[in-house]
């Protein structure tokens, strides 16, 4: 096939065209659970958005429920955003089983909302980014090729998946910073405790205080931090390659 034989082909015939994987409804409704995600990250909880898309009467999907991440908020472990979307679409319907829905997700499932998803007879799945460490649709397991099981839910990866990637590490690196930053003003809270112990055993012993430094004296803790420094002290947010929305 020459150069003009190639030029005068419509777009759909091209050799190299590649169909989408995904529908314009499908990645309409990403944008929507990324819209969803920043809801979680608003929150405090880690940006994972969901919603699910029904057709109706005349073919054309629709989105019927949304949720996104709250498993902290509400302490509740199962709260991920495909459960939470999972939970409304069932209560809106006054049913367990949602054959004729596909749900839309920011990062790949965990087994947990894989098999909830299955159990309730999702027809189709569609995540945006790869979770290297907990995914159980081909990152750690695949449980939705899983031949023992009765009813096998389609799955496609990928939709949107920078748009999806870059909210979690742009999270995971918000997180990192403040938590480097509140490491700094525990570590001068724990030095000025200190030299005030210090200064307490030298007045006791009527020895002379050292000249003051020329520097004006700074609050080891500004106020309204030290709250937050104590309820965040034992989260660990150390960097790891292993976050979801990480390139593999």
């Amino acid at each position: 096939m020459n150069a003009s034989t190639l030029m005068d082909l419509p777009m759909s015939r091209l050799p190299d065209a590649q169909p989408s994987l995904f529908s314009p409804a499908e990645e309409r409704a990403m944008r929507q659970a990324l819209d969803q995600a920043q809801n979680a990250w608003l929150a405090g909880e880690v940006p994972v958005g969901a919603v699910i898309l029904r057709d109706d009467a005349q073919g054309i999907p629709q989105i019927v429920a949304t949720g996104y991440n709250r498993p902290i908020t509400t302490n509740d472990p199962t709260a991920h955003a495909e459960i939470v979307a999972l939970r409304q679409a069932a209560e809106l319907f006054g049913n367990y089983r949602l054959p004729e829905c596909t749900l839309v997700v920011t990062l790949e499932p965990c087994a947990m909302c894989a098999m909830a998803l299955m159990h309730a007879r999702f027809k189709r799945i569609v995540f945006g980014t790869r979770d290297p460490k907990t995914g159980a649709a081909g990152s750690v397991v695949d449980l939705f090729a899983e031949p023992l099981l009765n009813h096998h839910t389609a799955v496609e990866g990928g939709c949107l998946e920078s748009d999806c990637g870059q909210v979690l590490r742009e999270f995971f690196a918000e997180r990192r910073a403040l938590q480097k930053e509140r490491r700094g003003l525990r570590h001068a809270a724990a030095a000025a405790a200190q030299q005030r112990v210090q200064d307490e055993a030298r007045a006791a012993a009527g020895e002379p205080f050292p000249a003051p430094s020329a520097e004006p004296f700074a609050d080891a803790i500004p106020v309204g931090l030290a709250i937050e420094i104590e309820v965040d002290a034992d989260i660990d947010m150390t960097p790891r390659h292993d976050e979801p929305g990480t390139p593999t």
